[in-house]
Formats: structure tokens, sequence, C-alpha cells
């Protein structure tokens, strides 16, 4: 119940501070969240890893929202994607490095025995689920790719 107490705090703030980019996007947080929770299926509460996986989703579609704005020249409508996928990512963990996600890819690799791209299903699983809200899948993907060819 941590990061729902922290998001509700932030968007306290932001309603104090009057700042409508941190509104909309920590609104938007906030509705996934509770989106979440009503599933059927879903208990009452979400586990640390699903509320984080709820995050990262908000910050990829912002981001992608914000590419495809930026393809079509439209500076003027990446900006507020770009911000509000800023104001997002303070409640995610501090993303990894490239040398410290290469080093646990290395390892899963290793570990399972893996020899070549059959494998990467395998790899990534595993690795994804080591570092769930500490790098996206996009760049654990390229690095377990490299690694397997």
């Amino acid at each position: 119940m941590g990061l729902q107490q922290d998001i509700m705090t932030a968007l306290k703030d932001a309603m104090k501070a009057k700042d409508q980019t941190a509104l909309v996007a920590l609104r938007a947080v906030k509705s996934a969240i509770l989106l979440a929770k009503t599933e059927s299926g879903a208990g009452d509460e979400l586990t640390e890893a699903q509320e984080l996986k709820i995050l990262q989703k908000q910050v990829k579609q912002r981001k992608d929202s914000a590419a495809v704005y930026m393809d079509q020249g439209r500076e003027d409508l990446a900006a507020p994607e770009l911000a509000e996928a800023k104001v997002i990512s303070q409640f995610l963990p501090e993303a990894l490095s490239k040398e410290e996600i290469e080093k646990v890819v290395v390892a899963v690799i290793e570990q399972i025995g893996a020899e070549g791209m059959k494998d990467m299903g395998k790899v990534m699983g595993v690795v994804s689920k080591q570092l769930a809200g500490q790098a996206d899948g996009k760049t654990i993907s390229g690095i377990v790719k490299a690694k397997l060819a």
C-alpha cells in the first residue's frame, strides 16, 4: 500500500501547487491501479511487483506516444507526454545501467546453459523476473540477443 499512499500524497501536493501535468499523470496512475484492483480474479491489494508493472506501462505508453508525435513533427504534443512520463518515473526504482543488466544476463545464460537464440525465451523470462522494475524489456531483449547471437 506504500506506493498508493505515495501517489495520493503527490496528487494532493500537485493539486495544491496547481501542477496540471503532474495532476494528469498521477490521476492516470491512480486510475490504472484502481482498474487493476477491480479486475476479476484480483485481490483487494496489489503486490509491489504489480504496482511497478503498472507504473512501467504508464511510462512506456507516454514515451511511445511522444515518439509517434516526434516522428510526425509535433513537438508541442510530445512535450507534455514526456513531462508526464518524468512525473510517473519518480515512483519507479532506479534503473540499472547496461553494464549491470549485462552482468545479470550473462549469469542467467550460464545458469540455464543457454546455447543460442532458441533459448532466448527462457533467458528473457528469468532475467525479466530478476530485474522487474529496474530495466525495461527492450533493453533486456537487446542485450540477450547480443549475448546469444
